[in-house]
């Protein structure tokens, strides 16, 4: 490294904007290399029962570095502090609010965005989750500048990696937070100089992952094996995806595809009591629910679920909705 690289890291004012623990690698990263002279989280928010308010994975880097932290229920709220900061780069990694024009001009270089997705594919905040529930079998990720709208600029890096049938949304989740990391600290150089590529977004090959609602959750067993599980492990771990068994929500963590087949039955019918678990009939023949999570329960294994039900032998042949 010579001396002006030095120098540039030394200098470069960069103000990073996130919220989740996705983000935190790329932080970290930028960190390490340049410097971060402001973050912008969102709000803590309360969780659980109790309703502990936890702060944000983000918010908790910035402090341990002496980083000053802002979280504005409103990004628009906070103009005057960012400008402030007078930054040359602002970058943002599922931050969860839509910027402004005035802050997509405040740099002096450049606003980007690190998006889990291979754009143009798969716009908006839940790439992860929805690569896996619409059976793709690649993503990863891109560099992009940003625009007013969402996820629509030009790309600047992208990097592929495929999707393994043993891929949950957790999985896939981590190796994306680390490739993230590794090509946005590759591209920063080339974006500083002005030597990047900018290439614009095909807008005949755009797609969407819309946020997970309730209505994505649930399983319906009227579909094919294939498409239950990338349902439930395109939302494991989290949400995870549910059914409702004797009027009770069960949440479904891992199933298996199974070569049953029971034309005569109904969709989400109960098939057989299997030492792996629920056999349930579907469109196109048998799922396996191996693990799963009553209410108010621990996830256990499918056959440890059943072993806890009395006269479990009732099981076979109800309908789980």
């Amino acid at each position: 490294m010579n001396i002006e690289d030095i120098e540039v890291k030394k200098t470069l004012r960069v103000v990073f904007m996130g919220t989740p623990t996705f983000a935190v690698p790329i932080l970290e990263g930028l960190i390490e290399n340049y410097l971060v002279v402001g973050v912008v989280s969102q709000p803590d928010r309360k969780v659980g029962r109790e309703g502990k308010v936890l702060e944000t994975p983000i918010k908790k880097v910035a402090l341990k570095h002496n980083i000053v932290v802002i979280q504005p229920e409103k990004i628009v709220d906070a103009e005057e502090e960012i400008y402030a900061w007078k930054p040359d780069i602002i970058v943002t990694c599922a931050y969860g609010q839509i910027l402004p024009v005035t802050l997509l001009q405040l740099p002096t270089i450049a606003c980007i965005n690190v998006h889990a997705s291979l754009l143009p594919k798969l716009r908006g905040g839940a790439p992860i989750h929805r690569a896996i529930m619409n059976g793709y079998k690649n993503t990863g990720i891109t560099i992009m500048y940003m625009t007013k709208a969402m996820d629509a600029g030009d790309i600047i890096s992208t990097r592929e990696i495929p999707i393994l049938e043993e891929d949950t949304a957790s999985t896939l989740h981590d190796k994306l937070s680390i490739i993230g990391r590794d090509l946005l600290l590759e591209t920063f150089p080339s974006i500083i100089e002005g030597t990047n590529d900018r290439i614009s977004q095909d807008s005949s090959k755009v797609t969407y992952a819309f946020n997970i609602k309730r209505e994505d959750e649930k399983i319906d067993f009227s579909k094919t094996k294939r498409e239950i599980y990338n349902q439930v492990r395109g939302l494991n771990s989290f949400p995870g995806a549910f059914c409702v068994l004797d009027g009770k929500i069960l949440k479904v963590w891992e199933v298996a595809m199974s070569d049953g087949y029971y034309p005569d039955l109904l969709d989400g019918q109960i098939t057989n009591l299997y030492k792996e678990g629920i056999g349930v009939k579907v469109s196109n023949g048998e799922i396996i629910l191996t693990v799963v999570q009553a209410s108010g329960k621990q996830k256990m294994k499918g056959a440890d679920f059943i072993n806890g039900i009395q006269e479990k032998e009732k099981l076979v042949g109800k309908v789980i909705d």
